[in-house]
């Protein structure tokens, strides 16, 4: 069972910003930027082009309202998104604030957010998409 299995099942707590039958979307706690949220498929595959094509497509427009949400609540040019899926085995996106490409620089140090940065971070995307 992966890390983000644990955080689905709710072994591990985590900010949860979305969740629907297939889909669980959280905050990374040791975040690029400010806003960095992690959407997973709820089955645990290793690789995202390793999904069903049904959940790669539902997987973007899971995604979506989570992505305006971002851009809304933090100052930024766009959500980037990124697929990485090397620090974890299980499929996962980035969804990232960013106004450079450098904000989607994995390579930078990753420190861990504080417990209320991250709830004030989850407060601000919810309250938008809320708005949605």
């Amino acid at each position: 069972m992966t890390i983000f299995s644990k955080i689905i099942a709710g072994d591990i707590p985590s900010y949860k910003i979305a969740e629907n039958e297939h889909f669980f979307a959280f905050l990374d706690i040791f975040p690029l930027r400010e806003g960095h949220v992690l959407v997973v498929p709820k089955t645990e595959t290793d690789k995202l082009f390793d999904l069903p094509d049904n959940y790669l497509q539902e997987m973007l427009l899971f995604a979506k309202p989570i992505a305006h949400a971002i851009e809304k609540a933090f100052r930024c040019n766009r959500c980037g998104i990124s697929v990485v899926g090397l620090e974890v085995p299980h499929a996962h996106l980035h969804l990232i604030p960013i106004n450079s490409a450098n904000d989607l620089n994995f390579m930078q140090p990753k420190p861990q957010a504080s417990p209320e940065s991250l709830q004030r971070v989850q407060e601000k995307i919810l309250a938008q998409l809320q708005q949605q």
